[in-house]
């Protein structure tokens, strides 16, 4: 079975404009990689969770930070993995600067037997549709497009 993932995506007004808060992954697979490498804070759960909940964790758990507001639904979209990341867009305002995200451990270099400890987020940043669009992960750039619809 696909796995699951819920998210959060974070936007605020700039004037006429909406920015989005987007997350590049860390670690050493997504090191030189940009264009296309950014997500929406997410994450995996399980069955038995609330979809809302855990992307409220996985918000916390990659940024360090709480996020609260008027949670708007967003459609489901896939990935080229199969998996389906349900999200919700909220507006808020933070400082990309100041996020500190959780850790996961991994054999580096491979076959090395050296484990080593990444972020699992390595910076945030807000961009503008246009941009943002460049920069997430392709099958998420379905979720800039509905909230500006929506909104």
């Amino acid at each position: 079975m696909p796995k699951q993932s819920a998210g959060i995506l974070l936007y605020r007004k700039t004037g006429p404009a909406l920015e989005f808060f987007l997350v590049h992954p860390g670690g050493p697979f997504f090191k030189n990689k940009d264009n296309g490498a950014w997500s929406i804070p997410k994450g995996e759960f399980n069955d038995d969770e609330d979809a809302l909940a855990a992307a409220r964790r996985e918000f916390e758990e990659e940024t360090g930070l709480v996020i609260d507001g008027k949670f708007i639904p967003l459609n489901a979209v896939k990935l080229k993995s199969g998996k389906t990341v349900q999200a919700w867009a909220v507006e808020g305002d933070i400082d990309h600067t100041q996020i500190i995200s959780n850790t996961f451990s991994i054999e580096w270099p491979p076959k090395s037997g050296a484990i080593q400890t990444f972020p699992e987020v390595d910076r945030a940043a807000w961009f503008g549709y246009e941009e943002a669009l460049i920069k997430i992960n392709p099958a998420q750039a379905d979720l800039l497009k509905q909230i500006l619809q929506l909104l």
